[in-house]
């Protein structure tokens, strides 16, 4: 059965998920961040088959989110470094990470946030960039954007 595609709603969660929604392709991004690089790091850190990772692979590609860059010719080797694009999941993962910690891990964090200056823990927030106001309903909510039609105006009133 052929899964429904999110790509042509116009719900940017939606959009998102329609690239990295599938739970080997967020590990794989993180894997990236993390400075992985090839087929063989990919595929031994995360334990992935190999015919899964090949997909992955290539619709993280397609989606904008890592490049494609051949090491060697002999044998035929390529290396998947992450795009603007790519870089910019980084605060989605750490905002996942945070929320695993808080809710997920009754044991304590395995991974936490540091300042790579003073190795200080850090406390992810999402912040407003013109307020620097913490996004916190109820003070914050989603609404219409300019480019919303009627179907996405209706949960999301101005």
């Amino acid at each position: 059965m052929r899964r429904k595609s999110f790509g042509n709603m116009q719900c940017p969660i939606a959009r998102s998920l329609e690239r990295v929604g599938e739970w080997w392709s967020i590990l794989i991004l993180r894997d990236a961040s993390l400075g992985l690089t090839r087929f063989d790091e990919f595929e031994e850190s995360l334990g992935i088959a190999p015919n899964i990772l090949t997909r992955r692979l290539k619709a993280l590609v397609e989606a904008g989110l890592l490049e494609r860059r051949r090491y060697s010719d002999r044998p035929p080797r390529d290396q998947y470094i992450l795009t603007r694009a790519g870089r910019d999941f980084r605060p989605v993962l750490w905002a996942l990470l945070a929320w695993g910690n808080k809710h997920f891990a009754p044991e304590g964090a395995s991974i936490v946030i540091v300042d790579s200056k003073t190795g200080a823990q850090a406390d992810p927030v999402l912040v407003d960039g013109k307020s620097g106001r913490p996004l916190a309903a109820p003070a914050f909510r989603s609404a219409a954007g300019p480019a919303a039609n009627a179907a996405t105006r209706r949960p999301h009133p101005l």
